[in-house]
């Protein structure tokens, strides 16, 4: 067992200059700017509807706003790098004016996404790739010195799923994270949450041992970040579908909590509050 010494570690991100606390659990919502996201009560496909939601999101406890022009479902179809400009820096620009206090995140594994979005007003840069899809994010990430979620994925969202030979799934998404982190720190970056990516790389067996072994990832040094919300893993499992996978979700955002996850990246967010409240009510 890791010791509890390591999970009750202290964090905080320099967001924009300003420290963030990271030692309570936090919700980051999530805005799809894309047609064929796995899920279909995520898409957006215009302006109004994404601030609606985020109001919606803001006003029900979401910490973070995740934003995303490039589906990473399996088998997702592939955009250009100019067409994942035009789906989210718009967006980015109208959730800033609208809500000029709230923390956005960007969803991309492209440099030059990421660097315009942050130049729009987003405040954090969230890598499916978890650097290794473009070469020039690492040094991207340096310069902005914006917070960067580092997420375990092996090739693309289009063969992801191709490589799922494991001889221990949970120390080698650990010494991927270790390794990743090692290169950040040498260009002088620390701001960083590493995300399992559950779903991603991984078949519905090997989810479950990496959840199971989830408190082990605190080994690396960094807050973690949970995204299950309504995931193969759940509905699968459960033989049903995304839209009948909340409380599956809940329940396995419960278990992450225990296990030291500091963020849940999650559709559904009075749902995630609620979770992390009964969560609290059982820490006291």
């Amino acid at each position: 067992m890791i010791k509890d010494s390591l999970i009750s570690r202290n964090f905080s991100l320099n967001i924009k200059g300003k420290l963030f606390d990271m030692n309570s659990p936090k919700i980051m919502g999530i805005l799809n700017a894309t047609p064929d996201s796995f899920y279909k009560e995520s898409r957006t496909s215009n302006i109004s509807s994404v601030l609606a939601k985020a109001e919606m999101m803001l006003s029900e406890g979401a910490h973070f706003l995740d934003i995303g022009g490039f589906s990473t479902r399996p088998s997702a179809k592939e955009i250009t790098e100019d067409a994942e400009l035009k789906r989210v820096i718009p967006l980015i620009e109208a959730l800033t004016n609208r809500f000029p206090e709230a923390i956005i995140s960007i969803d991309t594994f492209r440099s030059k996404v990421a660097k315009n979005a942050i130049e729009t007003g987003a405040s954090i840069i969230n890598d499916v790739s978890g650097g290794q899809a473009d070469e020039k994010m690492f040094g991207t990430v340096a310069s902005l010195k914006a917070p960067y979620i580092l997420m375990h994925m092996r090739g693309t969202p289009t063969n992801m799923m191709q490589d799922l030979t494991y001889e221990n799934i949970t120390k080698e998404v650990i010494s991927f994270f270790v390794e990743q982190t090692e290169k950040l720190k040498k260009l002088g970056h620390n701001d960083i949450i590493i995300d399992p990516g559950f779903g991603f790389s991984k078949n519905l067996g090997q989810n479950y041992e990496l959840l199971k072994h989830l408190n082990h990832l605190h080994v690396v040094g960094y807050p973690v970040l949970i995204g299950v919300s309504r995931k193969s893993m759940i509905y699968k499992l459960l033989k049903t579908t995304p839209e009948m996978a909340l409380n599956g979700t809940n329940i396995l955002n419960f278990a992450s909590l225990e296990n030291g996850a500091r963020i849940l990246r999650v559709h559904d967010v009075k749902e995630a509050q609620e979770t992390i409240e009964l969560f609290r009510a059982l820490q006291n």
